[in-house]
């Protein structure tokens, strides 16, 4: 599998983790358990890619994997899963009051 492959996996993964924590300590903003999940792995994946692309030595190694590099995207994929889903949920919930 290719590095870059790798990293958004990781990424999804540790936004769905990041989004279920999150929805998990903030009982006003969760979305349900797969609207936590869903929120957060595209959340995960968007902040990770971007953070990649602002930090270049999160991309990893040419040919190999990077312990570094992969701490990294589990780091930034799950704090951007968590603000995506936190994000999501206030706008979802305070729709709901609205209507």
């Amino acid at each position: 599998m290719s590095a870059t492959l790798i990293n958004l996996l990781i990424q999804l993964v540790a936004g769905a983790v990041g989004g279920n924590a999150a929805g998990g300590l903030l009982k006003n903003i969760s979305l349900g358990g797969v609207g936590n999940t869903i929120a957060g792995a595209a959340g995960g994946a968007a902040g990770g890619s971007l953070l990649s692309s602002l930090i270049p030595m999160l991309q990893g190694g040419a040919g190999g994997l990077d312990l570094g590099a992969l701490a990294g995207q589990l780091v930034g994929g799950g704090a951007s899963g968590a603000i995506v889903t936190a994000i999501v949920g206030a706008i979802i919930n305070n729709m709901k009051k609205a209507a």
